[in-house]
């Protein structure tokens, strides 16, 4: 298959070595990691507990001040799981105006009815099982999340609210039914996703999720609205810098009188040298990064694209099924 050559002259060369050509059964060592600043922007809710508390953390303050601070968690799961969705849907509801489905891609949901032949598949991964229960294959994730902690103290950023009951016969309001404790707007959360082994295609489908997903946490039908600022993209054969980290060095300065992207920049430089493979990390940044992410978001996605992404999705699939047959034959013999 030729190289799309609109994805070649999109992407900062820079980065070209750190991707593969196609989706593999194996991980390599080659991972793009996505710097990203989410800020709230209404009421938001981030819990897992039944007593619906927030997720907290107690940390140091920042990089150079040790005091215990307690500071909201947006747990890794609550950062992949609208993402995940809403990777899927941009893709399909493009195949399904230039690319001919199948059946089994056309019926893919989350999260038991998985097709594994579909981009969001063969890049987050699926498990699928055959009747009786018995397991196909596992595909393994490409792409990993940590853990976002917010820059403010929980005790600056948080809110009670409550909440009426509304009699829809008189409209009137009884007693306040309950509480629910809330991050305020404009909370900032540190986040930083890796991706291991992608495609261009895939890249840039992530970048373009990122820039569209809007909506997190508990309660989105009426709260949850957020915004992702990425700030910095790192390539290199390890993983530089770690969530925590990124959140400990922008805690130390006023983000209101430092840009988030010159600071990220900053950043960056000191811990590639912490690498383990120093030489050979490459970063985009400043206004760069800034050039590129402009690009992103006025790509569209073409017919080439959107064929590229499901073929070589589908070939995995097809990779697998031999070596799943394969198998099959041994056990008989």
């Amino acid at each position: 298959m030729s190289e799309n050559l609109e994805l070649k002259q999109l992407i900062p060369k820079k980065l070209e070595k750190f991707f593969v050509d196609s989706p593999r059964l194996f991980k390599t060592s080659k991972n793009l990691q996505i710097l990203v600043l989410r800020q709230t922007q209404d009421f938001t809710i981030f819990r897992t507990e039944e007593t619906r508390e927030l997720n907290l953390a107690t940390l140091p303050r920042s990089v150079s001040d040790k005091t215990p601070t307690t500071k909201v968690v947006m747990l890794a799961s609550k950062q992949k799981a609208p993402e995940n969705r809403l990777f899927h849907n941009l893709l399909r509801t493009a195949a399904e105006a230039s690319y001919k489905l199948d059946e089994e891609q056309k019926q893919c949901e989350l999260k038991d009815n998985l097709c594994q032949k579909c981009p969001r598949c063969v890049l987050f991964g699926s498990v699928t099982v055959e009747k009786g229960g018995q397991q196909r294959w596992n595909i393994k994730h490409r792409i990993e999340y940590g853990s976002a902690f917010s820059i403010e103290p929980y005790e600056e950023i948080y809110e009670i609210l409550t909440f009426n009951a509304v009699d829809s016969v008189t409209q009137s309001t009884g007693q306040a039914l309950g509480y629910t404790e809330n991050i305020q707007p404009l909370a900032t959360l540190p986040s930083i996703i890796t991706l291991n082994s992608v495609t261009k295609e895939e890249f840039i489908a992530y970048l373009k999720t990122l820039m569209a997903c809007k909506s997190y946490g508990a309660e989105t039908r009426t709260k949850g609205a957020m915004v992702n600022h990425i700030v910095g993209i790192v390539g290199s054969y390890d993983e530089i810098i770690t969530p925590l980290e990124f959140n400990l060095e922008l805690s130390a300065i006023a983000l209101g009188k430092t840009s988030p992207l010159d600071k990220t920049a900053e950043i960056l430089n000191k811990y590639k040298e912490f690498s383990a493979f120093s030489q050979d990390v490459v970063t985009v940044s400043g206004s760069e990064l800034c050039s590129f992410i402009d690009s992103v978001s006025k790509f569209q996605y073409s017919e080439r694209f959107i064929a590229d992404i499901y073929k070589a999705a589908s070939a995995l699939n097809e990779q697998l099924s031999e070596i799943e047959t394969k198998a099959k034959a041994k056990r008989k013999r």
